[in-house]
């Protein structure tokens, strides 16, 4: 186990904050007990704010707080914001500076719009790998992105000379900050679709826009009401024969600590066997955890071509 203090904490923080950019990082993270004593913390560094989070009520909370505000007077960052997602309305605090309207943050040189108002503030760090892998392989592709919320894959893909990227997601107003981060990058909005439906009673919808050669299937793993990933994951592997071209690419992500990959593997021998499990993409160092198999899952499937 990984136990560490107070001290032992601020010190690796400013070690990560060493090599800072404008571009968006992890600094700390606690998930996945990696830090068995501070699993339910991570920080992020936003360019100019730092933005820390607490999974759970802790009665380190204030101490954590105050040790992050020397860390800001250390490194001269003069907007220091806290989120607390254990309570269920949004309890966002600037600690110092104030909160922003809407910001805009960078990750590969794109250009992304957040809101810190929001539960989810608009873009997962953790899935920088997937977004570098698609941006790899897509050019002149028909991609298609199911759950495609404030559409950063897009963003990435189009930049990356993608033919048309389709966007699903049943969040209007996520698409809407969709189109407004394919704005802020001067990219081609003739090339990019926004559905705003839900995935799971709209497949004639998305099917018109058929076939795709890369599927991106990055689902919550849970959303009361709407999806499920132990059993509503299997419905969407039933669908990719109808989606897909010869030689497709499926991105399928899960990011569930209760599942492991073979979930996923399995599901997709059952369910769609013509899609061969290629790889699992490495998740970044800044994400490491005790158990990869609790962490996020980005797995390769490749459609072997029927001729």
């Amino acid at each position: 186990m990984n136990k560490i203090d107070l001290e032992k904490l601020k010190e690796i923080i400013l070690k990560n904050l060493e090599d800072k950019t404008k571009e968006i990082k992890r600094v700390f993270h606690g998930r996945g007990n990696f830090y068995d004593d501070f699993n339910y913390l991570t920080v992020d560094s936003l360019d100019e704010i730092l933005f820390v989070t607490f999974f759970e009520e802790n009665e380190k909370e204030k101490e954590i707080i105050k040790l992050l505000d020397e860390v800001t007077n250390i490194k001269k960052i003069d907007t220091f914001i806290v989120q607390r997602k254990y309570k269920n309305e949004n309890h966002n605090e600037a600690i110092k500076g104030e909160i922003p309207p809407f910001y805009i943050v960078t990750e590969n040189g794109l250009k992304y719009k957040i809101n810190f108002f929001n539960k989810n503030i608009g873009i997962f760090l953790d899935m920088k790998i997937g977004r570098e892998y698609i941006s790899s392989i897509c050019k002149d592709k028909n991609v298609l992105n199911l759950f495609s919320y404030t559409c950063a894959f897009s963003v990435a893909a189009i930049n990356a000379n993608a033919k048309q990227v389709v966007n699903v997601d049943m969040a209007k107003g996520a698409l809407t900050t969709g189109r407004e981060n394919h704005h802020l990058n001067n990219l081609d909005a003739k090339k990019v679709k926004f559905m705003p439906y839900d995935i799971l009673k709209s497949w004639s919808r998305i099917k018109k826009e058929a076939p795709y050669d890369i599927i991106i299937i990055d689902p919550p793993s849970f959303q009361k009401g709407s999806f499920a990933a132990t059993k509503d994951y299997e419905k969407i592997i039933k669908r990719l024969d109808d989606l897909a071209s010869d030689n497709c690419i499926v991105l399928s992500c899960l990011n569930a600590p209760e599942l492991d990959s073979n979930f996923i593997k399995e599901k997709f021998k059952e369910l769609a066997p013509s899609f061969k499990f290629e790889k699992r993409l490495e998740n970044l160092k800044e994400f490491i955890t005790n158990n990869e198999e609790k962490s996020l899952k980005n797995l390769i499937f490749v459609k072997q071509n029927s001729n």
